[in-house]
């Protein structure tokens, strides 16, 4: 998807790179706008919200220096932790954490995850933590692989693209950020009343900002930070946060992914 750019006033410093990936509400453009507009007037600059499908996309290009920073998620964040720094981290209902659902229709009698087996099963993304992570350490937990436990699995690219997919019935169920799932039953009841929340992982870190380690001591990352940090403070930064449905951003260590990393590790142990 094509770079979505503000517009710089002549003679201004070379634009802000930001990159998204479908960890929130996908492609909601009052929300990517607000976001850039927010970003724009605390950074004095304009801004490029770069957005890609899969979370594999963004941090490549992260990686690569094509962006300057990017929303990811915990899991690819920790798969590369030792190029990457943490820049911020969302607040949630007081808390820098989140949990992953695990969603059934709302008319299936399933109670739990065993209940699922041998059914078509909707994952996020295969670098999401909540999206697929979770799902498949619980099964690793019991010797099981998510590609043989279901009976066919699907990556929809998108968390709402989940909820679709089981309110539909399309699939039996699915695995999804329970932030997201929250927010949409917010903003359209109606399509998570077609589901049933059946799990809630336990609280892990919340899908940070990161960005390259070798650069967190440039100046246009630093002003990135603090206006990201201070969020709140501004009408326009206040009015994004309000319609992403969060309190504000804090700083965070490493140590707030070590949920997901027990998770990668047991996974990996199955492999």
């Amino acid at each position: 998807m094509a770079a979505i750019s503000g517009v710089s006033p002549a003679g201004a410093a070379k634009p802000f790179r930001l990159g998204l990936t479908p960890v929130f509400l996908d492609n909601d453009a009052a929300v990517i706008e607000r976001l850039q507009v927010a970003l724009s007037g605390a950074l004095g600059t304009s801004v490029e919200m770069e957005q890609r499908r899969t979370y594999k996309e963004v941090t490549e290009m992260l990686l690569e220096g094509a962006l300057d920073a990017a929303w990811l998620c915990g899991y690819p964040y920790l798969q590369h932790r030792d190029a990457l720094s943490l820049v911020a981290v969302p607040v949630w209902n007081g808390e820098p954490l989140y949990r992953s659902y695990l969603i059934v229709g709302a008319d299936d009698s399933a109670q739990a995850l065993s209940d699922l087996e041998g059914g078509v099963h909707a994952f996020s993304d295969p670098d999401s933590n909540s999206g697929y992570l979770v799902t498949a350490s619980d099964l690793a937990m019991k010797g099981l692989r998510a590609e043989e436990f279901f009976g066919r699995t699907i990556f929809t690219y998108g968390h709402r693209n989940v909820v679709r997919a089981v309110s539909s019935g399309l699939v039996r169920s699915g695995s999804v950020d329970g932030y997201v799932w929250e927010a949409l039953a917010r903003m359209e009841p109606a399509l998570t009343a077609g589901t049933r929340v059946i799990a809630r992982s336990e609280r892990l870190g919340f899908p940070p900002v990161c960005a390259r380690s070798d650069r967190m001591q440039e100046g246009d990352l630093a002003r990135f930070q603090e206006a990201v940090l201070n969020f709140g403070d501004s009408a326009d930064g206040r009015a994004a946060l309000d319609l992403l449905q969060l309190d504000g951003m804090t700083r965070a260590t490493p140590a707030l992914f070590d949920g997901i990393a027990r998770r990668m590790q047991i996974l990996n142990n199955l492999q």
